[in-house]
């Protein structure tokens, strides 16, 4: 990073549109090879291995749950901006599926939508979760003409009101555990695996266990454990970071442990990742370890989780922004710098929309 980058927007601006940009899912058996070979583009995944993860979507009639949850989330933002402002128009554009993020960027063209902010619906950052969405957001603004600026709202992973939605959502699971042994229950959080060349370029690790630890703080219960899932999809024949939730279950059951809560932090919204390597795979081996295994439910349309987004939205408008955020780390940048999130891969970085504005100097002032 250069030191002369700039990390954070002070300016307040004027937007025209709010654009929620989110992961996408097929919606039918016909979509899932479609779908899959989006995801994996640009990646070295043998045909077998795209083979076994269509068969994990066959399971569920070729249907991800991530569009209809995404759908929810975007009308009960409507439905809190439309009450407590800015009344924006929400756009919607996926990564892998549709809608496109390039259908967006063409609808907000046609509609005269000269600058809009984006909300990527990915907590923590990492190259998957960040770098990648700013090169699909760069990718799209490309293939329209007149496209909109795009600012993207900053990673919410300690936000006060993102922590008190993930915390209420595990209290909830915690009172279907029985009263007597409820203080004792471990809680998993779990989050999706990366290869850990990528890990290592971006503060994801970081991140997370701030989370979790201000969650227990919330909560008043610090037994748990950040564990991972979801590396089905592994390519490269690098390790990934661990341990991964099944080895985390059994190591539970050896200590005596009765019962597991556990909370997807890492997802703001039901994937197909979540129900199937949660809800069938992982409570699969609990059951088979006689552990009592009780899911907490992702943050959704929680009304925290949705007020969140309309305050980081306000602090992009009214200046001075105020940016809360809780624990050690402080508030995440709202420019990401030219090194955030690498890839870990070699090669040239491709462009990015989100990063550094170019610096003011006395040429380009008077232009």
């Amino acid at each position: 990073m250069s030191e002369a980058e700039k990390l954070y927007d002070d300016e307040g601006h004027e937007y025209d549109a709010v654009l929620v940009v989110s992961f996408g899912g097929p919606e039918g058996p016909d979509d899932v090879m479609p779908f899959l070979d989006n995801v994996f583009r640009g990646l070295r995944v043998s045909d077998e291995t795209k083979a076994a993860v269509a068969a994990r979507y066959a399971r569920f009639g070729g249907v991800s749950p991530i569009n209809a949850e995404t759908r929810a989330f975007i009308a009960a933002l409507r439905r809190e901006l439309d009450a407590k402002g800015p009344a924006l128009p929400i756009y919607w554009g996926n990564r892998n599926w549709h809608p496109y993020l390039e259908d967006a960027f063409e609808r907000m063209s046609r509609d005269g939508v000269r600058r809009a902010i984006a909300y990527v619906t990915s907590v923590f950052s990492s190259y998957s979760s960040c770098r990648k969405y700013r090169e699909n957001l760069y990718e799209a603004a490309a293939s329209v003409p007149n496209p909109p600026i795009v600012d993207r709202l900053r990673s919410p992973f300690n936000h006060p009101l993102f922590i008190e939605a993930v915390a209420a959502r595990v209290g909830e699971a915690l009172e279907r555990v029985p009263a007597e042994r409820r203080d004792a229950v471990p809680i998993l959080f779990t989050a999706h695996s990366l290869p850990e060349s990528m890990a290592r370029r971006s503060p994801y690790e970081a991140q997370l266990d701030q989370a979790c630890r201000l969650v227990g703080d919330a909560l008043e219960h610090q037994r748990w454990r950040l564990v991972y899932q979801s590396n089905n999809a592994r390519y490269g024949g690098e390790p990934w970071l661990g341990p991964d939730i099944s080895e985390a279950l059994v190591e539970l059951a050896k200590e005596g442990y009765e019962d597991v809560v556990v909370m997807p932090i890492g997802f703001v919204c039901d994937h197909l990742e979540v129900v199937l390597d949660l809800d069938i795979e992982a409570a699969e081996v609990a059951r088979a370890h006689g552990l009592n295994f009780v899911r907490a439910a992702t943050v959704g349309t929680h009304p925290a989780y949705v007020s969140m987004v309309r305050e980081l939205i306000c602090e992009r408008i009214e200046p001075p922004p105020k940016r809360r955020a809780l624990g050690t780390l402080g508030p995440a940048h709202d420019f990401c710098p030219s090194d955030c999130c690498l890839s870990g891969r070699p090669g040239p970085t491709p462009p990015t929309l989100g990063g550094p504005p170019p610096l003011r100097t006395e040429s380009n002032r008077a232009t």
